[in-house]
């Protein structure tokens, strides 16, 4: 068996992978493996659907060092007035040049594609070719680095949930753009979901010139999503500031739950599809209002819970049957998306477990760990610097998830050079604020964050001690 020696063992070169890579090589001079089960990285984003975008800038998405798109603000569609936001094809060609350039560039890392890692209890890490079968025995110095724990369902690769009738075309989002998929006899299409994939396949349609009324909407549940317009860095960054001072002053003054979703709604940071109706999902997901409004154009939404069941001539569902649509494509974007598991410790003796620390944004969270893991030596400093947040499913994990993305900003605020390098990586949505701090917008939401943190965290603590289990 052949063997390799390096300092850390990396299981994933998808999002999480490559950014924690790219920052402790920034930060330190350790030799890394790098194994994927596939040729190169990028993880889902190599069978994403066509028409897929980020739902975020690209100004910070990939990794630290190396840009993704070129900062340009769109002038038209519905993000105008939003930094640029790269499609699939471009996010894999930036991970296949970080790869090429960056990390092999750079003599200390050794990328082992098209491979499986096994852990084996006598040899200790053991990697196997799935082309050839052939094994290589790892021999890690330091520490495992999994960066698989948050993988979800990709649209185009999971299991249906649940059954197919005789006669009844089923196909993912990526299927769309096949000339299968419009062959005549396709009079609509029911689509199956309440997700941000359903959200841009319905769009995707719609901006086709699909007529609204021939698009069926199986929603089981509503999603609060985050205004975009919010979420803009650079030169706009104090969009950034204001959001999250929407968030404080929201969870400060709060007497509940329901009053807490008011007021993030009332103030602009969070949307819903359906005025009419109270969501009770959370997922992260960010739309743009434009968005929200071409998809409120769909009148034919169901909400009688799960699909159980496809027939030619009906749908049976977690709460009754529904007649079928006749002629009707049926667009599957049921796939979780990512994993919701549980938290746990992510820095360890021998192991990091890659996870969320602040909401969202899975390439700053990846390479924040990786710039903690280089620059702090000791176990608990770093786990106290981040702490594994939950990935939210519902409504009320906005709750959670937001208690413990604030708090543990207000850790790194102590923390002289892990400020400095906040301040300085493109990943950090609010990089480069000092640039900004005099604009009187800046000013004003600073004010209203650091006027209302403490209060909101206090408060949060209340609101999920009061909130359902699912928080």
């Amino acid at each position: 068996m052949a063997t390799l020696t390096t300092d850390y063992l990396v299981v994933g070169a998808g999002a999480t992978g490559m950014a924690f890579t790219d920052a402790l090589l920034d930060a330190s001079d350790a030799d890394v493996v790098l194994v994927d089960r596939q040729h190169e990285p990028g993880g889902h984003w190599l069978h994403a659907y066509p028409f897929v975008r980020l739902h975020q800038p690209s100004a910070y998405y990939g990794v630290g060092s190396t840009p993704l798109g070129g900062d340009r603000i769109d002038a038209t569609g519905p993000n105008a007035g939003g930094y640029e936001r790269a499609d699939a094809p471009e996010i894999c060609a930036h991970y296949r040049r970080v790869l090429e350039d960056r990390l092999l560039g750079s003599g200390r890392v050794r990328f082992l594609g098209m491979s499986d890692y096994v852990r084996d209890r006598s040899n200790g890490h053991t990697v196997v070719s799935r082309l050839t079968g052939g094994a290589t025995q790892v021999r890690v110095r330091r520490k495992l680095v999994d960066a698989t724990y948050l993988e979800g369902e990709i649209p185009s690769r999971h299991a249906l949930p649940f059954d197919v009738g005789e006669g009844v075309r089923v196909v993912p989002p990526n299927d769309l753009v096949e000339r299968s998929a419009w062959d005549g006899s396709v009079d609509g299409y029911t689509v199956l979901g309440a997700g941000k994939t359903a959200m841009d396949v319905c769009n995707w349609l719609l901006g086709q010139g699909v007529p609204p009324e021939s698009i069926r909407w199986v929603r089981p549940r509503d999603a609060w999503t985050y205004d975009r317009e919010l979420l803009q860095p650079r030169e706009l960054v104090a969009s950034v500031i204001e959001g999250v001072a929407i968030e404080v002053e929201a969870a400060a003054d709060a007497a509940d739950v329901p009053e807490l979703f008011q007021r993030l709604e009332g103030g602009g940071r969070l949307l819903r599809l359906d005025p009419e109706v109270e969501p009770t999902m959370f997922r992260g997901a960010t739309m743009s209002r434009g968005e929200v409004e071409s998809l409120q154009r769909i009148d034919d939404v169901l909400r009688a819970g799960r699909v159980r069941r496809v027939e030619s001539d009906v749908l049976v569902m977690e709460r009754g049957s529904v007649r079928a649509r006749p002629g009707h494509l049926y667009v599957d974007c049921t796939a979780a998306g990512l994993s919701s598991r549980p938290p746990r410790r992510i820095f360890e003796p021998d192991r990091i477990t890659v996870q969320t620390v602040r909401i969202g944004l899975t390439p700053f969270n990846a390479a924040l760990v990786g710039h903690v893991e280089a620059t702090h030596g000791v176990e608990a400093e770093k786990n106290r610097l981040c702490p594994p947040n939950v990935y939210p499913v519902t409504a009320n994990d906005w709750l959670r998830t937001t208690y413990v993305s604030t708090a543990a900003e207000r850790t790194w605020g102590d923390d002289p050079g892990l400020s400095a390098w906040l301040e300085a990586t493109r990943l950090n949505l609010a990089s480069g604020l000092r640039a900004h701090l005099a604009e009187p917008r800046m000013q004003s939401a600073i004010a209203r964050f650091l006027g209302n943190r403490d209060r909101a965290l206090e408060n949060l603590r209340r609101l999920l001690g009061a909130a359902t289990p699912a928080a």
